[in-house]
């Protein structure tokens, strides 16, 4: 494996996922507020620009390809965890949750008995899915040491959001297994 810029930015997304949760049993709930907000956040971004970087520069990988969607679930299960701890067992938080979790597990599973299969290709909708349930996540973060409650309901329409786009795209790949499974006992 070659340590690229893309890589580094990968891993860096890995490492960052459990420090926000560390923030909250290092420093005071606003204060680890603040930090779980520029940590997500800057991690989040990365996402964007590994991929990016590395189609631009030539430098995709067996090794990226494989620890991009490890980092993304890490950030997201990490997070969704705080999240759920810092808010409290509510429904509003819960239930969202709750639905991506599930959702990633089960593509996760799918794409490991599929073992690569094209039809596991990431769609668009999932890519959208992915900036969903970041940017949602980043606002709860944020929302904990805002004295407006408007930046609090902004986070919680778009976790919505992001749980009906997890949904969807679970539905779609669960789908597209199913029939892939189908055609090759149908084949065997």
């Amino acid at each position: 494996m070659r340590l690229t810029i893309p890589n580094v930015l990968t891993i860096s997304r890995v490492i960052a996922a459990p420090l926000v949760a560390f923030t909250y049993l290092t420093f005071d709930p606003k204060f680890a507020n603040w930090v779980a907000f520029w940590l997500f956040s800057i991690a989040a971004t990365t996402d964007f620009f590994d991929g990016y970087l590395a189609r631009k520069w030539n430098q995709t990988s067996g090794f990226g390809r494989m620890l991009d969607p490890i980092a993304d679930k890490a950030m997201v299960a990490i997070a969704g965890a705080v999240l759920m701890a810092v808010y409290g067992m509510v429904w509003i938080v819960l239930v969202p949750v709750t639905l991506i979790l599930l959702r990633e597990v089960m593509v996760s599973g799918l794409r490991e008995y599929l073992k690569g299969a094209e039809i596991m290709d990431v769609t668009l909708l999932a890519k959208w899915k992915t900036t969903a349930q970041l940017f949602s996540m980043g606002l709860l973060f944020l929302a904990g040491s805002m004295e407006t409650d408007l930046v609090l309901y902004l986070g919680y329409a778009l976790l919505w959001v992001a749980a009906g786009l997890t949904v969807i795209t679970g539905w779609d790949y669960f789908q597209k297994g199913i029939a892939y499974i189908r055609a090759q006992e149908d084949d065997a």
